[in-house]
């Protein structure tokens, strides 16, 4: 699509001489100095938050922003959307793109788990037109099952006697006109939050969408919430929805519209530099997708466990583990996303926070640090000193995000020791 570029993770964005958009040979994207700039503006305002792009300088290139390990979509105000996709292994953008998607799907308390690929026909469709449609296909099955209305309470100043009569109103503004009557009164209407806010993510993706097909397909949906109003205040307005049984089947599309209005909800940035940026941070896709396959493998698993501190009486220093396995003995794995090639790229801190855990999970035998696979995997294994004497072992595994069959990678001669023994042998591991 026109105007549209991906980059995968740590891959550069420099501004073009003759101010134009290209991907080089390295497949690094040169964007006009405008942009450049304003994408540098966008970063320096979130620096201290979160860092999406790290300003550097490359020789041959010149100053430069370099993609750091957050994902997802960031479009300029002229209408041009960059993605940033994972790196994972030797995979294209295409490629990554799918595994994006289904690590997306994996998310709590957001409405990527609808996901369906099938018939969204192309991995080639920009990321922010997945997420547009995906949406307009959840809107679809709410209009399919009927909008939910409510009595609106409305004031006005009408001709005839309707409802209740409000006196201090009247008295104040009828004083003249005695054929007018300020009334309250409620109607059985649409227009109610819910429905404004669809109706206004339904607006503000209009302005960004650049498929015809969907904005053909927006513009349909508007014509039908043409009586409703939109939201004015959109973040203390989400406060007020209360979800209940009724109103359930709004469930998904309220949060694609959170997902939308509030686009920093995943990775909180500041700043009108761009038009709209939609980020997630690699560490927590990678916890989320590996927590969700051991659950699938029927592993009783506890994701971010609470309830440990560092420091007792009084509790300071949260503990919280990415996954706590209960099984026939308690296992503690934390997930890095970070390509690891030998030894020394392992973090001390890592090492240290997993000693912390081993130690204040007093049935904790086993440790697992998990990075993703590279088409290497190295056979680590280290033995830390249990204050009560007992040793406790730490093992480094690959999780394989390509692979079918063979997902965790890890010395064969050590199979037996591990305790992710359920899943080893589904995986052929064993």
């Amino acid at each position: 699509m026109k105007n549209s570029f991906s980059i995968l993770e740590y891959r550069s964005i420099y501004y073009d001489k003759d101010n134009k958009y290209q991907l080089d040979s390295s497949k690094n994207l040169a964007v006009p100095k405008n942009v450049f700039y304003d994408l540098k503006q966008f970063i320096l305002k979130n620096n201290e938050q979160t860092l999406f792009l790290k300003p550097s300088y490359k020789k041959g290139l010149g100053e430069i922003l370099q993609a750091q390990n957050y994902v997802g979509v960031i479009q300029i105000k002229d209408g041009t959307t960059i993605e940033i996709l994972p790196k994972i292994q030797n995979l294209d953008t295409d490629s990554s793109k799918k595994i994006l998607i289904k690590m997306l799907k994996t998310l709590k308390k957001s409405p990527f788990k609808n996901f369906n690929m099938a018939h969204l026909k192309s991995s080639k469709m920009p990321l922010l037109e997945i997420f547009i449609t995906m949406f307009l296909d959840e809107l679809s099955k709410l209009l399919k099952k009927g909008l939910k209305s409510d009595y609106i309470t409305k004031e006005e100043n009408i001709k005839f006697l309707k409802g209740k009569l409000k006196t201090s109103q009247q008295i104040q503004m009828n004083y003249i006109h005695k054929e007018r009557f300020f009334v309250e009164y409620q109607e059985f209407l649409s227009d109610r939050i819910e429905n404004r806010f669809i109706k206004t993510t339904l607006e503000f993706l209009y302005k960004k969408s650049r498929s015809n097909h969907n904005q053909q397909r927006i513009r349909e949906f508007l014509f039908v919430f043409d009586a409703i109003g939109v939201a004015h205040n959109i973040k203390n307005d989400f406060t007020k929805i209360k979800l209940n049984r009724q109103m359930k089947d709004y469930e998904q599309i309220l949060l694609w519209c959170r997902t939308f209005l509030l686009e920093n909800s995943y990775s909180p940035y500041k700043g009108s530099d761009i038009a709209f940026a939609l980020l997630f941070d690699m560490n927590l896709l990678f916890e989320s997708y590996v927590g969700s396959y051991l659950k699938k493998k029927g592993l009783n698993i506890s994701l971010q466990d609470k309830g440990k501190y560092l420091v007792e009486e009084p509790n300071k220093f949260a503990l919280r583990p990415d996954i706590v396995i209960n099984e026939d003995e308690q296992l503690i794995a934390d997930t890095k996303w970070k390509i690891i090639k030998d030894e020394k790229d392992i973090s001390q801190a890592d090492m240290y926070q997993l000693y912390a855990y081993g130690t204040k999970y007093k049935e904790c035998s086993k440790l697992y640090l998990i990075y993703p696979y590279n088409n290497k995997h190295l056979n680590l294994r280290y033995l830390y000193q249990k204050e009560e004497g007992n040793k406790l072992v730490l093992n480094v595994l690959f999780f394989d995000l390509v692979s079918d069959k063979k997902v965790f990678y890890l010395e064969d001669s050590l199979n037996v020791e591990y305790k992710l023994f359920k899943i080893l042998k589904k995986d052929n591991l064993s």
